[in-house]
């Protein structure tokens, strides 16, 4: 009990960080998103390279090194997640935090669909209903002036891409992750210091405050995601599953409450479709995961041995 009680704070805890990351990207707006990106990856490396000595995991780095399926796997996902953090810091900086949230609350449809396409996964009715509320959502925001929410759909799209081909890749997170960061690594180096020749870099020129911004980049990427492992070691990924919505939720209220960016009728609509999508998926999951517990439970009990 006291196990899956630790599960659950680490869950939620990653949860709202992610949910609360705006803030972050808020705080280092006035650096170009590039140039955030670039640091972003050079501070994980470094910060992922202690923690991997320090729990003793290079020997997953070699391990997943020697496999070409997987490698060619995770060169893919490296592409897919520097897009996916290029464009969620361009939409904080840029006022779109609402759209971001949209995009993870759009993502878990997103993965259902993905699954039906290259996995050959079915789909029940309520997950096609689902699917269908939610892209009548995205449409009549499209339709009502008020354009394609194309940054929401990139990061939808980018990050359930993404988290299909890693789970297929057989490489824990944190393994995962520093293969990732060190193949971006040469372009973020050659980046940074193709700018601080030129002048434009922040290091240097900025203030002590910025500095200190960009040096916690790494730990603003990887402690959520060191919190999500540990929540995965410890409750099931289904209680994981109810939590996802934490983070958009968290995303939305800022970009509301906070940020005051717009909220139009238009986007009212979209999100009620979309949130309405969402507890019909919820709902359904919930109800085909407490009947396939019960069927292994009558399983388990049909096959025990008479006493």
């Amino acid at each position: 009990m006291r196990r899956q009680g630790a599960g659950v704070a680490y869950g939620l805890a990653a949860y709202i960080a992610w949910g609360i990351s705006p803030i972050y990207f808020k705080l280092v707006a006035s650096i170009p998103p590039m140039e955030v990106l670039a640091h972003r990856v050079v501070w994980s490396v470094l910060l992922l390279a202690f923690l991997l000595t320090v729990r003793s995991r290079w020997g997953e780095i070699r391990a997943a090194l020697r496999r070409r399926r997987t490698m060619i796997n995770l060169c893919i996902t490296t592409l897919l997640i520097a897009n996916n953090w290029y464009w969620f810091i361009w939409a904080v900086s840029n006022d779109h935090v609402l759209q971001a949230s949209l995009g993870y609350f759009i993502n878990p449809l997103v993965n259902v669909g993905l699954g039906v396409l290259f996995l050959r996964e079915r789909l029940t009715r309520a997950q096609v209903a689902g699917l269908m509320l939610a892209g009548a959502g995205v449409l009549y925001l499209a339709m009502a002036h008020e354009g394609v929410p194309w940054v929401a759909l990139m990061l939808a799209f980018s990050f359930g891409f993404y988290a299909m081909l890693r789970k297929r890749s057989s490489v824990e997170a944190m393994s995962g992750l520093m293969i990732e960061t060190t193949l971006l690594l040469p372009a973020g180096m050659i980046f940074l210091l193709w700018i601080g020749m030129k002048g434009e870099g922040t290091f240097g020129s900025g203030t002590p405050t910025q500095h200190l911004l960009l040096f916690l980049a790494g730990a603003v990427t990887l402690f959520p995601l060191l919190w999500f492992t540990e929540a995965a070691r410890r409750v099931r990924l289904s209680t994981l599953g109810f939590m996802q919505y934490i983070a958009p939720t968290g995303q939305f209220l800022l970009a509301v409450l906070l940020y005051r960016e717009t909220f139009t009728g238009a986007h009212a609509v979209a999100f009620t479709c979309i949130w309405a999508a969402l507890v019909i998926y919820t709902v359904d999951s919930a109800i085909r995961l407490q009947r396939n517990r019960r069927m292994r439970d009558l399983a388990i009990k049909a096959g025990a041995p008479a006493r």
